[in-house]
């Protein structure tokens, strides 16, 4: 994440608190993205749905950062945002993908935030991690896939799907990723999948699942806010 100027940082207060009325503490989602393509437009997605809900949209605020950083460097970019923008509560989700990165550093992003989170339970973090990549999140919606393939096995999986449904080749900057999956895949699906892998995982490391991924916490979060003819999506 570029290094914000004062006159940036200022302006992104005042958009932080406008409109909230007062229940900002509540509603209050922060998100950092490891990329600052795939994972940003896909919450972006969620993004315009909530801020289009007349039930949620003056109460729910979601900033989304795309960082260009990788696993620990990006708890480290919310931790110094939280710091800059004093943000004093709030829900901090790191969104990071394994790829061949070491499993310490995979790891570490949920044990820092483990520390974090005793510190000051007004600001909570959250590691939503993929191993490997956002990709496998992605193919759940189509698929209960355990394999531990390489993920360049994830995106030759979407791509075959996204030409059945008639929309050429899966990339990875998709203006459109989110209603893409939402539509043609079944996001409900993908949640009870994820969460079936997790639980059969139970005791090992995020490194150690593979592939699993806990992107479906943030998504169930952001699910609730939004309009009800798409909830029924999710849940």
């Amino acid at each position: 994440m570029a290094k914000r100027g004062r006159k940036e940082k200022d302006n992104w207060k005042k958009k932080r608190t406008a409109g909230i009325s007062g229940k900002e503490s509540n509603f209050a989602t922060y998100i950092f993205c490891e990329g600052q393509a795939t994972e940003p437009k896909y919450f972006q997605g969620f993004k315009r749905y909530i801020e289009d809900n007349p039930i949620y949209r003056d109460m729910v605020l979601i900033e989304i950062e795309g960082c260009q950083a990788e696993t620990m460097r990006v708890i480290g970019k919310a931790e110094e945002y939280v710091r800059e923008n004093k943000i004093t509560k709030g829900q901090i989700w790191c969104v990071y993908d394994k790829d061949s990165f070491p499993s310490s550093d995979v790891n570490g992003v949920v044990q820092r935030a483990e520390v974090l989170n005793q510190k000051n339970p007004d600001v909570q973090y959250h590691a939503a991690w993929s191993n490997e990549c956002i990709e496998f999140w992605f193919m759940l919606h189509f698929a209960y896939y355990t394999a531990n393939n390489h993920r360049s096995e994830y995106k030759k999986f979407l791509n075959e799907k996204f030409q059945e449904l008639g929309i050429g080749k899966y990339e990875k900057n998709m203006d459109d990723i989110f209603e893409t999956l939402m539509n043609g895949g079944n996001p409900k699906l993908a949640i009870r999948y994820a969460k079936r892998i997790i639980e059969n995982g139970k005791g090992k490391t995020p490194a150690e699942i593979a592939p699993g991924t806990k992107v479906y916490e943030l998504v169930e979060e952001l699910a609730k806010y939004l309009p009800e003819e798409l909830k029924g999506k999710f849940a």
